[in-house]
């Protein structure tokens, strides 16, 4: 499985349901479609990314606010703010306990593929501060 894939796949289908009325299913099932030959794993893992920052996208928003010093959700990239959902959805909600400095790592290459040259840094700022300060 590769959870790389997932998480790409997560943010793509997170960042389509920022900007379209699409539903979740089939924002997923667009993303999915595009990709030849996922392991039921890794499909799996993505659909699990996707429900469960969905799920909890009201308290996540929050931690970002509080940590951001109150800086509006809306007026972050899209892509930045996705890729912090999905890193907190794993780090504070997720039903495996995954090192945070791993999910760090992966957002912030994800930041670094899809993002600005900015959104790296901002990523790992957003999920540093929220490891410093143990937020939940």
């Amino acid at each position: 499985m590769s959870r790389r894939k997932s998480r790409e796949m997560a943010l793509q289908t997170l960042f389509q349901l920022d900007y379209n009325t699409a539903d979740k299913s089939e924002a997923l099932e667009a993303v999915l479609s595009e990709n030849d030959n996922l392991s039921k794993n890794t499909r799996e893992y993505t659909e699990y990314l996707v429900a469960g920052t969905q799920e909890k996208i009201a308290e996540i928003d929050a931690i970002i606010m509080e940590i951001s010093d109150e800086w509006k959700i809306d007026r972050m990239a899209g892509i930045d703010r996705n890729i912090a959902r999905i890193a907190i959805y794993e780090m504070n909600y997720g039903t495996e306990k995954l090192s945070p400095n791993v999910v760090i790592n992966e957002a912030v290459e994800l930041a670094k593929i899809f993002g600005t040259e900015e959104s790296s840094r901002f990523v790992n700022g957003i999920l540093g501060a929220l490891v410093k300060k143990n937020i939940k």
